[in-house]
């Protein structure tokens, strides 16, 4: 039955195909000026081609018998639905991190015991001393007071200076009188006229301002 109906429509596909040519045969000489009558002969002639029509199939002998009845299998329940939960966020877990260590204890070693400092230096000071003392205390002699002369009178007069950087005596004063203010304020004023020193030193042998004490004895020849 199949390949009847292939047969069939084939044929149909062909015929409308000729067809078709023969229409646009028929345009052309429509258009080209051919005589009418030609084209009505070719149109009989093509109307009047008979379609042959297949043979229908031969019928089978027996129908296949039926196929035996099979008992339907049981329902079978569609399993729940699952329902899957999104999956939940990664737990983030942090190792328990351990108190840190005490700081190691650092002892600073010892500090180096100092040395000593060095010993001071020498001090340099010293007191005045006379400087040409014969030369001074010869000229306070010769400068015998006049009137100590012409009374005759001897005595030892004792006197303290100062004794300036420069070496000079000032401030005078008497420490023991002589019993005669003549020869007492002779020997002051000799004193700061003629005496020369060497200057006191300081520690650093700087000079400095000193004192001195002596004994001027007044005598007659």
């Amino acid at each position: 039955m199949a390949y009847a109906d292939q047969q069939m429509s084939g044929n149909k596909v062909v015929s409308i195909i000729i067809v078709a040519l023969i229409h646009v045969l028929i345009g052309y000489l429509l258009i080209s000026g051919l005589a009418i009558s030609a084209v009505q002969e070719v149109v009989e002639r093509v109307t009047t081609v008979d379609i042959e029509e297949p043979p229908p199939p031969e019928e089978p002998d027996e129908p296949p018998p039926p196929p035996e009845e099979t008992a339907p299998p049981p329902p079978v329940a569609p399993p729940p639905p699952i329902q899957i939960a999104p999956a939940p966020p990664p737990i983030q877990t942090q190792p328990t991190i351990p108190p840190p260590a005490p700081p190691a204890l650092v002892i600073p070693p010892p500090a180096p015991v100092a040395a000593p400092p060095p010993p001071p230096p020498p001090s340099q000071a010293r007191g005045a001393t006379t400087r040409n003392e014969r030369r001074w205390a010869a000229r306070i002699q010769e400068n015998y007071p006049s009137r100590a002369l012409r009374e005759e009178i001897e005595g030892t007069v004792g006197v303290r200076v100062t004794v300036t950087p420069e070496g000079r005596a000032t401030n005078c004063s008497v420490t023991a009188s002589s019993g005669s203010s003549i020869l007492d304020q002779a020997a002051c004023r000799g004193m700061e006229r003629y005496a020369r020193f060497n200057p006191a030193l300081n520690d650093a042998g700087n000079p400095t301002t000193g004192a001195y004490s002596t004994r001027i004895t007044y005598r007659l020849n």
